[in-house]
């Protein structure tokens, strides 16, 4: 059954010594927002954490398998849906019958769970169709500014034999790494009951993008990602599937305050902060609240 109720979220995660999401485009540094030196996460980052974990625990799990995974080939993809059902596929095209075409994008709702949760542009040489997906992410974005260190280390060892005779012996190499010290970070979430009525998001597989966001970061541990916690979720839950506030009014009911150190200046742990959560009067207005972490 789908999820009969909108929601939205806030959550907070944080990075000690570490890159939370770097920016290819200047050199793997962590992004930032220019203006205000605050650290920024993409979208797109932390749902490849949430696909990860989903592929980790539900691995074998008829309508788990992930579309978007490293490596993979989408067409190839899109491909399963025509041989299951199958249905003949024409370059660029959807079947003519409107019947088929709904088909084949329903099956691959059904058995990606990042279609029907994230969505998918599916329209390749291939064609899939076009899913738009009932949970959504903002950037996140971090609560003060981050001062992104560049750390020189060493590698005792060369790639090949060439550089090691030029080296005579020393077989040293020289790089770079850049981490945050610390960064605490907000997002937003949205999750469209009537768009989940189009995929087959179900109440089940929200439970799992709760639990993902909890403990996503415990998989993730890497030499650029040593640090990295997941500190709060707030779920705001609507009466009904069209919801019963505006998004951005349950949102600021959520606050950081900064009990140590400067406002402003960046922080040196989460004990720096505290998080607030007004509930008054929210009940009444057909709105519950879901504290998660």
């Amino acid at each position: 059954m789908t999820i009969q109720n909108r929601y939205e979220f806030v959550y907070f995660f944080d990075v000690t010594n570490g890159n939370p999401n770097g920016d290819p485009d200047a050199g793997n540094m962590p992004r930032l927002d220019p203006e205000s030196s605050k650290g920024l996460v993409t979208d797109v980052c932390l749902k490849r954490k949430i696909r990860n974990y989903i592929q980790i625990t539900e691995e074998n799990s008829p309508g788990y398998d992930i579309y978007v995974q490293e490596k993979s080939v989408l067409n190839q993809q899109h491909k399963k849906a025509y041989d299951a059902l199958e249905i003949k596929s024409e370059p660029k095209k959807l079947p003519k019958d409107q019947a088929k075409a709904k088909e084949v994008t329903d099956w691959m709702c059904a058995n990606f769970f990042d279609v029907r949760t994230f969505g998918a542009v599916m329209t390749t040489e291939v064609n899939s169709g076009q899913v738009r997906g009932p949970l959504q992410l903002a950037f996140a974005k971090s609560i003060d500014p981050i001062i992104p260190l560049e750390i020189s280390i060493t590698r005792m060892a060369v790639t090949t034999e060439k550089e090691a005779e030029n080296q005579q012996g020393d077989n040293r190499t020289m790089g770079r790494k850049h981490i945050v010290p610390y960064g605490l970070y907000r997002v937003h979430g949205f999750v469209s009951a009537k768009l989940a009525e189009k995929t087959g998001f179900s109440e089940a597989d929200l439970e799992k993008v709760w639990k993902a966001l909890e403990m996503m970061f415990e998989h993730d541990h890497s030499a650029a990602r040593g640090e990295m916690v997941a500190r709060k979720l707030v779920v705001f839950k609507h009466k009904d599937a069209l919801g019963n506030m505006p998004s951005h009014k349950l949102f600021e009911r959520v606050t950081v305050e900064r009990v140590k150190g400067e406002v402003g200046t960046p922080a040196s742990g989460f004990d720096d902060y505290e998080i607030k959560l007004d509930k008054e009067g929210l009940e009444d207005k057909g709105v519950t609240i879901i504290e998660i972490t």
